[in-house]
């Protein structure tokens, strides 16, 4: 199995007074198809960690390479399209943009990389919305939509550009438990049915008993990894 993400002694250290540590020395490595369940106390690093193998943030030491490629010498702007290639995002609170219909809103990932043709564009928007159950609600706003509609449309808008990998941040964290549910079964079907890693922080034990691997943190350091054998789709 090719690793996709390989974090050697990743440390994040905020400057301070009294210096914090968010995450200490902490080595991963997650392969193709692999649904990661990141769990821990509140305050112990999960998100910090996800921000880190995410390039939303930069170690204070250690190495992270994503797909083989060495992320420390890269500076933001190649950092930047290495992210928007490789990597797709999920929050516990969405963060689509407002004042643009469901549709523009997953447009926006692609327009950033350039690729695609304006047609192109809302073709593949508008098939990952479909795709997603949300076939009727192209031309909605955000605020048309109920949270789990809204969290479905966060997910087709990570999966844009087509990543290697979709980092979710407690995706599931401000949605009732049927919505929870709708949302957990469409990062399933990511894994099992589109051949995408998964890697996603969790409070919810429950869920993170359904992930094929569990990683748990305290203190920012991993205090165990658990693999669990997936039946055959």
């Amino acid at each position: 199995m090719s690793a996709l993400i390989e974090a050697e002694n990743l440390t994040r250290v905020l400057p301070a007074i009294v210096p914090v540590t968010l995450v200490r020395d902490v080595s991963l490595s997650i392969g193709e198809r692999e649904f990661v369940a990141i769990t821990g106390p509140s305050g112990s690093g999960k998100s910090s960690l996800l921000y880190l193998l995410g390039l939303l943030d930069r170690p204070t030491s250690g190495t992270l390479r994503i797909a083989g490629r060495d992320t420390g010498p890269l500076d933001d702007d190649a950092l930047a399209q290495l992210r928007l290639g490789s990597l797709g995002f999920v929050f516990q609170f969405h963060f689509l943009l407002p004042e643009f219909s469901v549709l523009k809103n997953v447009e926006l990932p692609m327009r950033k990389a350039g690729r695609l043709s304006a047609a192109k564009m809302r073709e593949r928007a508008a098939g990952l919305l479909e795709d997603l159950g949300l076939a009727g609600h192209l031309d909605k706003m955000p605020d048309q939509l109920s949270g789990g509609q809204r969290q479905r449309v966060a997910v087709a808008r990570a999966l844009a550009n087509d990543p290697h990998v979709v980092l979710a941040d407690e995706p599931t964290g401000s949605l009732d438990s049927k919505s929870s549910e709708q949302v957990f079964a469409i990062l399933q079907d990511l894994v099992n049915k589109r051949g995408k890693t998964v890697v996603a922080v969790t409070h919810d034990m429950e869920i993170a008993a359904r992930a094929d691997r569990r990683v748990h943190l305290v203190d920012g350091r991993v205090v165990s990894d658990e693999r669990v054998a997936r039946a055959a789709i």
